[in-house]
C-alpha cells in the first residue's frame, strides 16, 4: 500500500471540494496549509486538475474552467489512510467470524490479508486494545474479550456526548469549508441508496460509517476522532449480530440521516441537537436489541 498515494488522492478530493464550494482556489502555500500536505503534493494535485480540464494553471494563475462532477473524485476507499484501511479490514474480518469472545487474532495473518506491514497492524491493535475489547497474547497473537451490554451502554453515553458536540461544531463551519461539499456527496449517496433500498440495504453500514466520521472530524478534537475506532466496531457493524429486520432498520436509519443532514444545513442549534439526539437514541435501541442477552459472557481461553 502506497501511503503517499492515499495522501495525494485524499488531498485531490478535498481540493475538488474547495473548488466546488468557492469556485476558485487560493495560492499554493495556502492550499498546502489547508490540505495539510507538501508543496510538491499541491502541485501534483493542480497538474491533474489542469489535465482534466477543471482549471487553467499557469504558475500562480489558476482559473476555474468548470465545476467538479462525481466522476472527478477518487473513490473514498482509495483516499483512506493506512490506519483507516486496517481498521475497516479488521472489523470486517472479526465480525465476519462472529465476534465471539475468545476469537483469535493473528498479526501476521491479518497483515497478509490486508496487504500491509505487520508493524502497522501491531500498532493498530495496541492502540485499539486500550478499549478493553482485545487482549495481547504471546507470539503475535491477540484474543477478543467479547462485548457486554454494560460496555455497550457505557459506549452510547460517551458517543452521545461526543457527537452532540461534533454536530454543533459542524453546523458552525464556514460555508466554504470542504466538509459541506463532502456532505453534499454523502447526501446524494443517501438518496441513491434510498431509491434502491430493497436490494442494496446491506450497503448502508459503510455509508453510515463515512457520514458519522465526517461529523466527528468537525470537532477538531483528536480524542473524539480517535474514539471513532470503537464506535465503528460496535455501532456501524451491529447488524452482523442480528439479521432480523435488517432492511427496515437500515431504511429507518437512512431517513434519520437525511433529517440530520437537513438540520445541519439549517445551522439552527436546536434543530441540529434534536436531529442528532433522535438518531443516536434510535441507534442505542437498535444496538441493544441486536445484541444477544449473553453477549460477552463466553469464557476466554487461558493463554
Amino acid at each position: 500500500m502506497a501511503k503517499g498515494n492515499n495522501v495525494y488522492k485524499d488531498a485531490y478530493n478535498r481540493c475538488l471540494g474547495l473548488l466546488e464550494a468557492a469556485g476558485s482556489l487560493p495560492s499554493e502555500p495556502e492550499l498546502g496549509a489547508t490540505l495539510g500536505v507538501s508543496r510538491t503534493t499541491v502541485r501534483s494535485v493542480l497538474a491533474r486538475m489542469a489535465e482534466t480540464g477543471l482549471i487553467a494553471w499557469n504558475k500562480r494563475d489558476k482559473k476555474a474552467l468548470r465545476k467538479p462532477c462525481p466522476d472527478d473524485f477518487f473513490p473514498v476507499a482509495e483516499t483512506d489512510s493506512p490506519s483507516e484501511i486496517i481498521e475497516r479490514s479488521f472489523v470486517r474480518r472479526l465480525l465476519g467470524a462472529g465476534a465471539e469472545a475468545g476469537t483469535q487474532i493473528n498479526e501476521l495473518e491479518l497483515a497478509r490479508e490486508i496487504g500491509v506491514g505487520t508493524t502497522s497492524v501491531r500498532e493498530f491493535l495496541i492502540r485499539f486494545s486500550r478499549f478493553g475489547l482485545i487482549e495481547k497474547r504471546r507470539n503475535s497473537h491477540w484474543v477478543l474479550k467479547g462485548f457486554t451490554r454494560d460496555f455497550a451502554l457505557e459506549l452510547t453515553e460517551i458517543r452521545e456526548m461526543f457527537e452532540l458536540r461534533s454536530a454543533a461544531a459542524f453546523a458552525a463551519l464556514p460555508q466554504d469549508d470542504p466538509a459541506w461539499a463532502e456532505l453534499d456527496r454523502l447526501e446524494s449517496e443517501h438518496h441513491a441508496l434510498a431509491r434502491a433500498i430493497a436490494t442494496r440495504f446491506n450497503e448502508f453500514s459503510e455509508l453510515d460509517e463515512r457520514f458519522h466520521r465526517l461529523i466527528h472530524r468537525a470537532s477538531l478534537n483528536r480524542f473524539i476522532v480517535d474514539f471513532y475506532d470503537v464506535i465503528a466496531m460496535i455501532f456501524h457493524y451491529h447488524y452482523q449480530w442480528n439479521k432480523a429486520d435488517e432492511r427496515q432498520r437500515n431504511e429507518t436509519a437512512l431517513q434519520e440521516h437525511l433529517a440530520y443532514i437537513a438540520a445541519l444545513r439549517s445551522r439552527d442549534p436546536a434543530k441540529v441537537d434534536a436531529a442528532c439526539r433522535r438518531h443516536l437514541n434510535s441507534a442505542r435501541q437498535t444496538l441493544l436489541i441486536s445484541m444477544p442477552e449473553t453477549a460477552g459472557d463466553a469464557e476466554i481461553p487461558a493463554e
